[in-house]
């Protein structure tokens, strides 16, 4: 029977029927109508169904799928498999029950293709193994055809678990993948290969993790070298030696131990089960260099080695491969300055050391250099005795002074005091500057805690025998004000001397005071040789009056001779310093030499 022959029921004319038919006939013509309904299959459009092929040729293939009419697809879509026959299921995607022509309209490529995406959508959610055909290379990766029509992406990194140089050699080869990405809106599929390597790597690592122990020695291949470490292949398995447990001397890269293939034995130093990791070590396998030295070395001992370290606070010698003494940066000089390691030696430097500390428990040395040579404060005394002179450098600045070097090692320290008999210097730093050469007298030697007190000022003889002399309460001398605050004023007289005029002392004959910068008379109303101290007054010169000779007895002659005597001074010289003293004596002697003329 033909199904085409066949009409639908709602192209049956029932009006032909005899409407005074008896209801038997038309029971049995509802009867007959359903048994002609219940011979189609039931389906809905946009469905894969199977079905039966009826004919094939070159141009198309008819397709039975149990519906009134057969449905064509075109022969192109059956090409990939050329042993399709009539006779044979095959699935088809119902697109429309009728199209224009009344046809039914199937294909069996896009019943494939929703078929493979279902295939797809499964291996992702399963985690499934899934062949694939790789097709061609793509910038990045391979192209791959997975349940024969839907194309994958292979990244180039999901390959292999080693890096891939040449990706040309998997074009034209099956090879099983994992389904890792699924993009449904762009209907985009990403697939690995070194998902299945690595889940073989892992059950291979938990097969031989599982019997490691701590201690056990293996033969390994050096797989990788890295600046912190090498990684060994431990036979499906890879462990790290860390850079520190390749040697027991210093390295400064894996390379120097060990080269890439090299098959070497390794310890097992920890692993971790679970993150699997191992932890390996070579230096390990040979005896600790502390263990191997020399039992009669001691404390006092001259040792040699090569500077492997360095930094500010002190260098690290190796005496022996593995066996290490620290210098500390205060045990390379007797100097106290502070300075770094870098200013005595530096790494590759082959030096040779005294034993200061040994600890062969703890593995710990500590070695000194400064010990070569003699000590400078065991002679200090017989080699700067009180009172001799010396140059030494400046070296810092204090508050309260300056430190010297007067060689290496020894240094002293100049109050502030001690510079200067009458300059008032607020900061060494007016005085002189860091790096300057200083003449310096020892005032005091203390070998104990190494401390020598020394001065500068002593190099002079004190001025103050001389000015006692010059500046006699009474006399008048001729002072400028220099500075002046609500106390009085800070006047500067011969020589450079400094002299204080309270305010009260300060007006002069006109009844105004005195100002910062003018030049005056001014009478000596207080003089202290110990504290160095001299007291002036304007005021009295005005009071008691220059010019008036009555009274005259030997302490105003002795006044007068100095006052002529000054003058006499000031006209021929120019202002001198303080430490000018061949004048200052000159001038004492001068003094008492016209002291006793006018007394005559």
């Amino acid at each position: 029977m033909n199904y085409k022959d066949v009409k639908p029921l709602e192209d049956f004319d029932w009006s032909a029927i005899d409407s005074k038919t008896d209801k038997k006939n038309q029971a049995q013509i509802d009867e007959q109508a359903e048994a002609y309904a219940k011979t189609f299959n039931q389906f809905t459009e946009q469905e894969v169904i199977e079905g039966t092929i009826v004919s094939i040729n070159d141009r198309e293939a008819v397709v039975n799928i149990g519906f009134k009419s057969d449905g064509v697809i075109p022969a192109s879509e059956l090409r990939y498999n050329p042993d399709f026959k009539a006779g044979d299921k095959i699935e088809v995607y119902v697109e429309s029950q009728e199209d224009a022509n009344g046809q039914l309209m199937l294909s069996h490529k896009k019943a494939r293709i929703l078929k493979s995406w279902e295939r797809v959508n499964q291996a992702y959610e399963n985690q499934e193994i899934i062949t694939g055909y790789v097709k061609s290379r793509t910038k990045g990766g391979l192209i791959v055809t997975v349940f024969d029509n839907i194309e994958a992406f292979l990244p180039g990194s999901q390959i292999d678990v080693k890096p891939i140089r040449d990706y040309d050699v998997f074009v034209d080869k099956n090879m099983e993948f994992k389904v890792v990405k699924i993009n449904h809106e762009y209907k985009n599929v990403v697939v690995s290969h070194k998902a299945l390597i690595e889940d073989e790597i892992e059950a291979q690592k938990a097969e031989i993790i599982s019997h490691l122990e701590k201690g056990q020695v293996l033969e390994g291949v050096v797989k990788n070298i890295t600046s912190y470490g090498v990684f060994i292949d431990l036979g499906g398995v890879d462990g790290l030696i860390h850079i520190t447990d390749l040697s027991w001397g210093r390295i400064s890269h894996p390379e120097e131990i060990v080269h890439l293939d090299e098959k070497i034995n390794v310890v097992i130093l920890d692993f971790d089960e679970a993150k699997r990791r191992i932890a390996l070590g070579l230096k390990q396998l040979t005896p600790h260099p502390w263990d191997a030295l020399d039992p009669n070395l001691k404390e006092g001992d001259h040792v040699k080695g090569k500077v492997v370290v360095i930094a500010d606070y002190g260098a690290f010698i190796e005496i022996v491969p593995g066996v290490e003494g620290l210098i500390h940066v205060s045990e390379m000089s007797w100097s106290q300055h502070l300075r770094s390691a870098q200013d005595f030696m530096k790494v590759g430097d082959e030096v040779e050391a005294v034993i200061l500390t040994l600890d062969r428990e703890q593995r710990k040395m500590s070695l000194g250099i400064k010990q070569l040579m003699p000590d400078p404060w065991l002679a200090i005394a017989e080699k700067y005795p009180v009172g001799s002179k010396h140059t030494a450098t400046v070296r810092n600045f204090t508050n309260f002074g300056i430190f010297v070097e007067l060689e290496e090692g020894v240094d002293g320290l100049i109050h502030i005091s001690d510079l200067s008999w009458s300059k008032k210097i607020k900061h060494p730093a007016e005085f002189t500057k860091i790096g300057d050469k200083i003449d310096v007298v020892v005032l005091e030697v203390d070998a104990d805690n190494r401390r020598l007190s020394l001065g500068h000022k002593q190099l002079e003889e004190n001025p103050w025998d001389v000015y006692e002399s010059i500046f006699t309460v009474g006399s008048v001398h001729q002072g400028t004000i220099s500075a002046m605050n609500d106390k009085g004023a800070t006047v500067t007289l011969p020589y450079g001397v400094e002299g204080f005029a309270p305010m009260r002392h300060l007006e002069k004959a006109d009844k105004s005071k005195a100002k910062v910068d003018e030049t005056l008379d001014f009478k000596v109303i207080e003089f202290s040789k110990e504290n160095k101290k001299i007291i002036v007054s304007h005021t009295r010169v005005n009071q008691d009056g220059e010019g008036d000779t009555k009274g005259d007895d030997s302490e105003a002659k002795k006044e007068r001779a100095t006052k002529k005597t000054v003058k006499k001074i000031n006209d021929t010289l120019e202002k001198t310093t303080l430490g000018d003293l061949d004048v200052l004596a000159n001038l004492k002697e001068e003094l008492e030499k016209g002291t006793t003329e006018e007394e005559k």
